[in-house]
């Protein structure tokens, strides 16, 4: 299938004319559609430049070229837009989905997320999901009428069903949610706006998952690689991989290593949005759906690896796991980065004075939930650099992340 070729608009496509629209109501665009305007609005954020030193495996004085956190999402929005393109789908709607989807990142990446979930034990846990709903619906405050970016219902959809359905029918949670529940960020926002926990989000937020996937196995393969976490060789056995990496060797006999990496990057990335675009289109056309809600109210997810490109993408995400998540300078820093989160968290509920004074004015009223939800806020909202000089600023030793 020839992706790069323009694909008429598929039925199911969400409509940016016949969105459901924002919460607070606003004259539409003359030049934009309201998802272009949604990007555009991502793009502008302030949590949109924080990402830029937010940690995405690496911390930002580990290395120049290493994938952070905006350089990750810059390549998901690239290959959301190729797979919605593909398959006929609003690549703007696309597009915004996956500019947005790490926002709720905080600093040092799952390191961050776990010590602030640890924080925030007895009031709720921290879930970076829903962080990224509180980022775009109350926290970005840029706007005279509203706090938040007002984005459409399809986009902020997309986000919260980043994973799929929350909820079952009758709103009893679903997957990781079972243990602990829906996030409390999340059940306040759909008082107000329903998001529909209980469906499927549409075909343009299916497709920027999988390029989330996509994006990071493969862009983590060559940060792996680069940080000499593993090698070539161990990598090639892995099945895919190992396939793709003794077709280049065999088209290039010559060639230098660094060049067989990026080449293997790039026919990785390639196979994967075929493999995606095909799938996804085996399942669009067995369902045939007239419309985008469709799509949401179909028994299983319309976007996905076809199963033995799964079985192999699998495969790729326990080398990872092992080869590099895990791997114990890896965790060496994760856990010295951990320990500044928690006790950035443990200082500020000590004294609430240690905080910027927009942060700290009117917490002594809140209860002790709101006060601990604030702190965490103004945390998840740090950069991984800005965090190291609150906690040099507020303690004795910081330890060196790298």
């Amino acid at each position: 299938m020839a992706i790069e070729a323009a694909t008429p608009r598929a039925r199911c496509a969400c409509d940016p004319g016949q969105s459901r629209g924002r919460l607070y109501p606003e004259p539409a665009s003359k030049g934009r559609s309201a998802f272009r305007r949604d990007c555009d609005r991502i793009i502008h954020s302030t949590a949109f430049r924080r990402l830029k030193h937010k940690t995405q495996v690496f911390v930002f004085d580990e290395g120049d070229h290493y994938r952070t956190r905006l350089t990750h999402t810059l390549e998901v929005a690239q290959i959301a837009r190729a797979l919605a393109r593909a398959l006929g789908l609003d690549e703007d709607l696309a597009e915004a989905l996956a500019l947005a989807h790490d926002l709720g990142h905080p600093p040092f990446g799952h390191a961050g997320e776990r010590a602030l979930d640890e924080c925030l034990a007895a009031f709720g846990g921290f879930d970076h999901n829903a962080q990224t709903l509180r980022v775009v619906t109350a926290l970005e405050r840029r706007y005279p009428a509203f706090d938040g970016l007002n984005l459409t219902w399809e986009t902020l959809e997309g986000l919260v069903k980043h994973n799929g359905p929350l909820t079952d029918r009758d709103g009893a949670p679903l997957g990781r949610y079972r243990a602990h529940g829906i996030p409390e960020t999340i059940l306040r926002y759909i008082q107000m706006q329903d998001l529909q926990l209980w469906s499927f989000p549409g075909a343009e937020a299916q497709v920027a998952a999988l390029a989330d996937d996509i994006a990071y196995d493969a862009h983590d393969i060559d940060d792996g690689l680069r940080a000499d976490l593993f090698r070539l060789d161990e990598l090639a056995a892995v099945a895919l991989p190992g396939r793709i990496i003794r077709d280049i060797r065999a088209a290039y006999p010559a060639l230098d290593a660094a060049r067989l990496v990026h080449e293997f990057v790039r026919r990785l990335i390639g196979l994967l949005i075929e493999d995606v675009v095909a799938e996804t289109g085996r399942r669009l056309a067995a369902l045939a759906p007239h419309s985008a809600d469709d799509v949401r109210h179909a028994p299983s997810g319309m976007s996905g690896f076809s199963p033995a490109v799964a079985e192999a993408d699998g495969a790729i995400k326990d080398f990872l796991e092992t080869r590099m998540y895990r791997h114990a300078r890896v965790m060496r820093v994760m856990d010295d980065a951990a320990q500044v989160v928690r006790e950035l968290f443990a200082r500020y509920s000590q004294r609430a004075g240690a905080l910027p004074a927009e942060w700290s004015e009117g917490l002594a009223d809140t209860d002790e939930g709101g006060r601990a939800r604030r702190i965490a806020d103004f945390i998840a909202g740090m950069t991984d650099r800005y965090a190291l000089a609150e906690h040099a600023r507020l303690f004795d030793s910081t330890p060196e992340l790298r």
